[in-house]
C-alpha cells in the first residue's frame, strides 16, 4: 500500500509540478505581452476611450462571474471520471450563457448610462459575444485543467492574447477608438475557443445526465452565487468610479488597477490553475492538504509582497515613465491598489482551498460581508478623495473585514491559522522594507526611468534572499507531494 501511495504521490508531483511550470511561463509571457500592448493602446487611445472600454469590460466580467452556473469547476474536483459529467456541464453552460447573452444585449444601454457613458452601448454589446464563447468552452477548459495540460493551455492563451492584441492595435491606429479593443477581444476569444475544442481531452459533446444533474447544481449554484458576490466585491470600486466620477476617471482607475494586478496575474493565477486540482487529489489526506496550502502561501507571500509594495512606493515615477504625463492621475490609485493586490493574492489561494474543503457556503458569507463593507466605503472614499480615496477604501476593508473572516473559516476547516500567519511574518516585513525603500528613492530621484530602476533593486534583492531562505519549500512545491503523510 505504501509503494502504491508513493507512486500516486510521485505521479501527482510530476504532473502538477510540470503544469505549474508551464502555467507560470504562460502567464508571464501573456502578462509581459499584454503589458507592452496595453501601454501602446493607452498612449494611442487616451483616458476617455480607455474608460469607454473599461465600462464594457465591467459588464462582461459581471456576466462571466456566473456564466456557467459554477458547474465547470465540478469537473476539476469531481472524485470520479470527469468525462462522465462533461456533456451535462457543457449543456448547462451553453444554455445559461445563451440566456445571459440575450439579457445583457438588451440591458446594455441602461448599464452604460448608469456608468456615465451612454456611448459605450455598442462596445458593451460586442464584448458580450464573449459570454457565448466562454459558455461553449467551459468543459474543455476545465478538462485541460484537470489533466494538468498547461503546456497546451499556454498555446491557446497566447493565440488569444496576440491575435486580439495586434488586431486591436491595427484598428486603434485606423481610428476605431474603444471599439478596436472590443473587436480584438472577441476575435482572440473565438479563435482560442476553437483550439480549446480541438485540443481538450475527449470531444465536445452535449448531453443531460439526470442522475448527476442535482449533484452538479448543488455544487455549482452556491459557487455561482459566491462568484456573483466575488465579482461585485472585486468590481464595486470600478462601478463606483464610473458612476460617481465618470468614464475618464474610470479609465485612470482601471489603468492603475491593471498595473497593480500584474503580480496577481503572474504569480497567483498560475498557482490557481494548478492548486485546486492538486488540493482535490489530496482531499482524502488532510495533513497533506494543509501542509501544501501552508507551503504555497508562504512562498507566494515571499515572492509577491515585496513586488506589490515596490509598485506602491514607486507609483508616481512608474506611471510617468511607462504611460506618459496624461496618465499621471492614475498614480493616486496605484499606490493603494498595489497594497490591495497583496491581499488579493492571499485571499485567492484561501478561496481555492476552501472550495476543495467544501466550504462554499462559508465563501458566500465572506463575499457578502466584504461587499457590504465595500460599497459604502468606496462611495465615501471616491467622493472625498477621488480615485485615490476609492483605492484606499479597498485596502481598509480588506484588512479590517475580509482578512479576519478568511482566517476564521480556514480555522473552521481544520487549518492551524496561527502557523500559517507565522509563515507570513517575514514576507510582510520584507515587503514593508521594499516599499519604504522604493518610496524614499522615488522621492529623491527626479528622472522617472532612473527612479524606477534604482527603486527595484532593493525589492528584487529582498525577493532573492527570501526565496533562498525558502529553498526547501520550493523543492517541496516542485515535487508537490507530502512524503510524511504518505509514509504514515
Amino acid at each position: 500500500m505504501k509503494i502504491e501511495s508513493d507512486g500516486k504521490a510521485h505521479a501527482l508531483g510530476g504532473s502538477a509540478s510540470g503544469a505549474l511550470g508551464w502555467s507560470f511561463l504562460n502567464t508571464a509571457v501573456s502578462r509581459l505581452g499584454t503589458l507592452g500592448i496595453g501601454i501602446a493602446l493607452a498612449r494611442l487611445l487616451g483616458p476617455e476611450a480607455f474608460g469607454t472600454f473599461a465600462v464594457a469590460t465591467v459588464a462582461l466580467y459581471a456576466i462571466l462571474a456566473f456564466n456557467e452556473l459554477g458547474v465547470s469547476l465540478a469537473i476539476v474536483r469531481w472524485p470520479g471520471d470527469p468525462h462522465a459529467i462533461a456533456p451535462t456541464v457543457t449543456t448547462i453552460s451553453a444554455v445559461s450563457s445563451s440566456v445571459l447573452f440575450v439579457a445583457s444585449y438588451f440591458a446594455a444601454p441602461t448599464f452604460s448610462a448608469a456608468m456615465g457613458d451612454p456611448n459605450a452601448t455598442p462596445v458593451v454589446r460586442l464584448m458580450c459575444v464573449c459570454i457565448l464563447v466562454n459558455g461553449l468552452v467551459a468543459s474543455p477548459a476545465a478538462l485541460m485543467q484537470r489533466e494538468f495540460m498547461q503546456r497546451t493551455r499556454m498555446i491557446v492563451d497566447q493565440v488569444n492574447v496576440w491575435v486580439g492584441a495586434f488586431l486591436s492595435i491595427g484598428l486603434a491606429v485606423a481610428g476605431f477608438g474603444a471599439m478596436s479593443l472590443a473587436i480584438g477581444r472577441v476575435a482572440g476569444a473565438a479563435l482560442s475557443a476553437a483550439l480549446f475544442i480541438l485540443w481538450a481531452p475527449g470531444r465536445l459533446r452535449f448531453g443531460l445526465d439526470r442522475s448527476v444533474l442535482p449533484a452538479l447544481l448543488r455544487f455549482g449554484l452556491p459557487l455561482a452565487g459566491a462568484s456573483i458576490i466575488v465579482f461585485a466585491a472585486g468590481y464595486a470600486d470600478q462601478i463606483v468610479a464610473g458612476s460617481v466620477l465618470g468614464p475618464t476617471q474610470l479609465g485612470f482607475y482601471v489603468l492603475a488597477f491593471n498595473l497593480a494586478s500584474w503580480p496577481v496575474s503572474v504569480f497567483s493565477q498560475p498557482l490557481r490553475s494548478v492548486a485546486p486540482a492538486a488540493f482535490a487529489r489530496l482531499q482524502h489526506d488532510a495533513t497533506a492538504m494543509t501542509e501544501t496550502f501552508r507551503s504555497v502561501m508562504g512562498v507566494l507571500a515571499a515572492l509577491t509582497l515585496p513586488l506589490c509594495l515596490l509598485l506602491a512606493g514607486a507609483a508616481t515615477p512608474l506611471i510617468e515613465f511607462v504611460y506618459g504625463g496624461q496618465w499621471m492621475p492614475a498614480a493616486d490609485a496605484l499606490r493603494w491598489l498595489a497594497v490591495l493586490a497583496a491581499f488579493r493574492i492571499m485571499f485567492e489561494l484561501a478561496y481555492d482551498y476552501l472550495v476543495v474543503r467544501r466550504f462554499t457556503g462559508s465563501l458566500l458569507v465572506v463575499q457578502i460581508v466584504w461587499l457590504a463593507g465595500l460599497i459604502p466605503a468606496s462611495i465615501i472614499g471616491a467622493k472625498a478623495e477621488g480615485i485615490g480615496g476609492l483605492a484606499l477604501a479597498q485596502v481598509i476593508v480588506a484588512a479590517v473585514v475580509t482578512a479576519p473572516m478568511y482566517g476564521w473559516f480556514l480555522h473552521r476547516s481544520g487549518l492551524a491559522v496561527h502557523r500559517t500567519v507565522g509563515r507570513l511574518v517575514v514576507p510582510v516585513l520584507a515587503g514593508i522594507i521594499a516599499g519604504a525603500a522604493a518610496l524614499a528613492i522615488a522621492a529623491s530621484i527626479s528622472n522617472a526611468f532612473l527612479a524606477c530602476v534604482v527603486a527595484s533593486v532593493p525589492a528584487l534583492a529582498i525577493v532573492a534572499v527570501a526565496l533562498h531562505r525558502d529553498r526547501a519549500t520550493l523543492h517541496y512545491l516542485r515535487e508537490m507531494r507530502a512524503p510524511e503523510a504518505v509514509s504514515a
